[in-house]
């Protein structure tokens, strides 16, 4: 399957969450992540199974999946609403931006002793407030085995991350290498403080520049998609002949 990757995935989701009910999401999922581990072995994920969104069994386990926004406008949260009326034009312009699939990724959507996915924590723990670049500098402090906002829920799910080796596996695996610099740390969106207080916006130059570097994330990681893409129907066709 090509991905598109400036298809708004809004447009096939029936007026609800994309997350869950567009088709072309689902299957750009599929597509991009059924692919090889860094142990050589194949992440084949299928959606043949009954209520659930992507699933994965075979010798190295076993694995429900679901889609995760990783970009957000904030757009609709009535507690920063003070803040986006007044540049609703700017919000517009990164929910749209964050409605391709460069602005998604695959999380294990199963809930472990009746506790909080990881997409359920990361939305309301008030020290990540849904940013991804938080939440993946969560992941690389777990991978080298320190504690954060989000650490016994990662914990739960630590066979998934498992998959990926390390944290460098893990980016590579899912192409989110433009939110790391060269030193493998996090580039992060804003000023960041070692989670010592809440990320928040205290005017509306701090959200035009959290806007301006959440879009460039984007579109690089689009470019990216788009790059693996091509040289996935490649291979394909090589095969094929």
């Amino acid at each position: 399957m090509t991905i598109d990757t400036n298809f708004n995935v809004y447009s096939d989701a029936r007026g609800r969450d994309p997350d869950s009910t567009s088709p072309r999401l689902r299957q750009y999922h599929k597509t991009l992540w059924s692919k090889p581990l860094p142990n050589g072995k194949t992440f084949q994920l299928f959606d043949n199974k009954a209520g659930v969104y992507l699933h994965h069994k075979s010798e190295i386990g076993e694995f429900y999946l679901g889609s995760d926004a990783i970009t957000h406008s904030y757009k609709n949260h009535k507690r920063k609403y003070w803040l986006t009326k007044q540049i609703t034009s700017e919000v517009d312009e990164l929910f749209d931006t964050g409605s391709t699939i460069g602005a998604y990724t695959l999380f294990p959507n199963n809930r472990i002793d009746g506790k909080h996915t990881i997409n359920q924590a990361r939305g309301v723990n008030s020290l990540i407030d849904d940013r991804f670049d938080l939440t993946l500098e969560c992941i690389r402090l777990f991978y080298v085995g320190q504690k954060s906002p989000i650490y016994d829920t990662l914990l739960r799910y630590k066979k998934f991350f498992d998959l990926f080796d390390d944290f460098i596996g893990y980016v590579h695996f899912f192409l989110l290498e433009d939110l790391i610099d060269e030193n493998n740390s996090i580039k992060f969106y804003l000023a960041f403080d070692n989670f010592k207080t809440r990320p928040t916006f205290s005017k509306t130059d701090e959200y035009i520049m959290y806007k301006k570097r959440v879009m460039n994330f984007i579109k690089l990681r689009n470019k990216r998609i788009t790059e693996y893409s091509r040289q996935y129907e490649t291979r394909q066709n090589d095969c094929n002949n």
